[in-house]
């Protein structure tokens, strides 16, 4: 029987234009009343997030920045694994040439969170990012200088080849930490999250569903990227959606339809709510 439920955010819980479908919504308050516990797993920051999350029924638990952080609802910190700060330098210091594009995060209650050498307001790929989180953001010259304390993240973005190239390069590296991809060939857009070693949305999940007292086989995962494979692999019942990966989709997993056909409250209708009426995969 599953008794935790972790949903991706981008590309399985909201539609290819950024919205909840109302199937979706129904279907997760549906479980939530059937005593499922929900948690989103994202690799968005608390209030990157919180449009998403305040328009779901709670409560939710919020695995966050990739694994890095776990959140109740109302922003209390429940879990917390920062990136050493000399490490966050290493990293820095060792891409030079993306330098335009990283930026670094920080648990803070607002200003300063996600911190750039120098923003381009104008930016074609960058400036919706920029307009939602124009509170949150700043400045430092050199990026380095703002590293007063251990941050969440490195975070890189950029086209899917270039971004591809430098994942590739950090995961050879030989320092102490863990990369996350996250990627939308569609749109020709990635971002590559350097976070504390062992870190991910997978350990996370597992570290939360210990001390909840559930075993993988009482945990279902959604999800459709790359940064959701460690998640999928550790829940007992993993599903992708229809839109994932063709990557993920080798793996052999169950795939219910894709986002824009609400494929989460399919999934959640299928293996949670009436699962004697079985499986149906696309």
């Amino acid at each position: 029987m599953i008794r935790l439920l972790a949903l991706d955010i981008d590309g399985t819980i909201l539609d290819s234009d950024g919205h909840i479908p109302t199937a979706n919504r129904d279907a997760i308050e549906r479980v939530i009343d059937a005593g499922v516990e929900v948690a989103l797993a994202t690799g968005r920051r608390y209030d990157f997030a919180r449009p998403v999350f305040e328009k779901l029924p709670a409560p939710l638990t919020l695995i966050l920045s990739n694994g890095a952080i776990v959140k109740t609802h109302d922003g209390e910190t429940l879990m917390r694994s920062l990136l050493p700060r000399e490490t966050a330098r290493k990293v820095l210091a060792d891409v030079p040439g993306h330098r335009e594009s990283a930026a670094v995060v920080f648990d803070r209650p607002r200003e300063g969170q996600v911190v750039f050498e120098a923003i381009n307001w104008e930016h074609p790929r960058h400036h919706r990012f920029f307009a939602a989180n124009r509170p949150f953001l700043s400045e430092v010259v050199p990026l380095e200088d703002c590293l007063t304390e251990d941050p969440i993240q490195v975070m890189f973005s950029g086209g899917c080849v270039e971004m591809r190239d430098l994942f590739g390069f950090l995961q050879t590296a030989e320092a102490d930490f863990s990369v996350a991809l996250t990627e939308y060939k569609h749109r020709d857009f990635s971002m590559v999250d350097v976070v504390r070693a062992g870190c991910s949305k997978g350990s996370a999940l597992r570290a939360w569903s210990h001390r909840r007292g559930f075993a993988p086989a009482d945990v279902m995962a959604m999800g459709d990227n790359l940064n959701d494979l460690q998640m999928l692999e550790f829940a007992g019942t993993p599903v992708l959606m229809g839109n994932a990966l063709a990557e993920l989709k080798t793996r052999g997993w169950p795939v219910t339809a894709t986002n824009d056909e609400a494929g989460v409250a399919r999934a959640i209708e299928q293996y949670i709510l009436n699962p004697s009426k079985g499986v149906i995969t696309r």
